[in-house]
């Protein structure tokens, strides 16, 4: 299946690519993302990083990364920002359409997320790269400092590959967001001093958020920091803020897991006396439900948590979740939460008042009867 989608992709880009160069001008794809004053301009010449109207067109793939290029670009006129995934899409499965296909072939500049974690884009990205288009990997800053962390593919045998989750440690972050801000600056010369601006700022945020978080999650007893989840997707948001990790899934939503596998967390679960286990917003509930219910097998109880936790995926654009800030917050939040409903001792510090956007009252107000 995976081959033949590929090929498909490949066609379709060699389709795309071949119709650019012959036309020299094409109308715009139908149907793509909405797109602040959109145009339908070639490609720059090459080396020219913005077109000639002045229009620097960016595609994001995640929400992680339509967020980023937001920010960083806010103030710089004539951006055009497309996002290709939505809230609650599973980037691990997400296979790029034709109109995304399009989308990134008129872009100067596309921005990902990397390490694998767009698994279907591989091959888009290198055809892309060969024709001009400036191709970023937010992961590069975070691997090239030595900051990733090891994991397992199950679905390639056990395979030792960079876990590509790597933004759940807002220091990370702050790398991804310096790194960038550079690299807009290198394209766009002429608003470089904005570019650079807008970084200064935000990592000054995440520096806070960062000590925010650090703060609540270890307000927890040592031996009770569990994270039990679907997939493998919190690694780094445990190291960052002392937590242990289990989860049922790989690295990737790909892997398939079996019954041994919910079996391995059911004994730890019990093992460790975990009171609540998680559902994240972009995977089905499927394997979760069947580690509770095993649990109950066994005459132990276990909970879902108070809310679905972010993982592959921010929240809708417009809300708390739909930024990067609130996403981790609102995971901080849901966690602790989670425990103090099941009598733990927790604290949930004050929200500080330079770090926006700031929590709404639903989210500070949980019903613990609920989960």
């Amino acid at each position: 299946m995976y081959y033949r989608n590929l090929f498909r992709f490949l066609t379709l880009l060699t389709i795309l690519l071949v119709g650019a160069a012959c036309s020299g001008a094409e109308e715009p794809p139908q149907n793509e993302p909405e797109v602040a004053n959109e145009t339908a301009e070639n490609l720059p010449d090459a080396g020219a990083g913005v077109r000639e109207d002045g229009a620097f067109r960016i595609v994001a793939t995640t929400t992680q990364a339509m967020d980023i290029a937001q920010i960083l670009t806010a103030g710089v006129d004539g951006v055009e920002i497309i996002g290709l995934m939505g809230a609650g899409v599973d980037p691990h499965l997400y296979q790029p359409t034709e109109s995304d296909i399009a989308a990134m072939n008129e872009a100067d500049m596309v921005v990902y997320s990397g390490l694998h974690l767009e698994g279907q884009f591989d091959a888009v990205f290198e055809a892309l790269g060969q024709q001009g288009v400036f191709i970023y990997a937010m992961s590069d800053p975070v691997k090239n400092g030595g900051f990733t962390i090891g994991g397992f593919d199950l679905s390639e045998e056990l395979v030792n590959v960079d876990d590509p989750h790597y933004w759940f440690d807002p220091r990370n972050w702050e790398l991804t967001v310096t790194d960038l801000a550079d690299e807009l600056a290198e394209i766009d010369p002429d608003n470089a001093a904005t570019y650079a601006a807008n970084a200064e700022a935000y990592t000054e945020q995440l520096a806070i958020l960062y000590e925010w978080a650090d703060t609540g999650m270890k307000s927890v007893a040592g031996g009770q920091r569990y994270l039990v989840t679907s997939h493998d997707a919190f690694q780094y948001f445990g190291a960052a803020f002392g937590w242990r990790m289990a989860a049922i899934q790989g690295l990737s939503t790909e892997d398939e897991a079996g019954v041994g596998d919910i079996q391995g967390v059911v004994d730890f679960i019990i093992e460790n006396e975990i009171p609540v286990v998680f559902v994240e917003s972009s995977i089905p509930p499927d394997t979760i439900e069947a580690v509770i219910e095993a649990v109950k097998a066994e005459d132990e109880t276990v909970r879902i948590g108070v809310r679905e936790m972010y993982s592959d995926a921010m929240g809708e654009p417009g809300t708390f979740g739909g930024t990067y800030i609130g996403m981790i917050a609102e995971n901080v939040y849901t966690i602790l939460q989670s425990y103090q409903c099941e009598g733990a001792e927790v604290t949930i510090p004050d929200w500080p008042e330079s770090l926006t956007p700031t929590p709404p009252d639903e989210l500070l107000n949980v019903d613990c009867s609920t989960g």
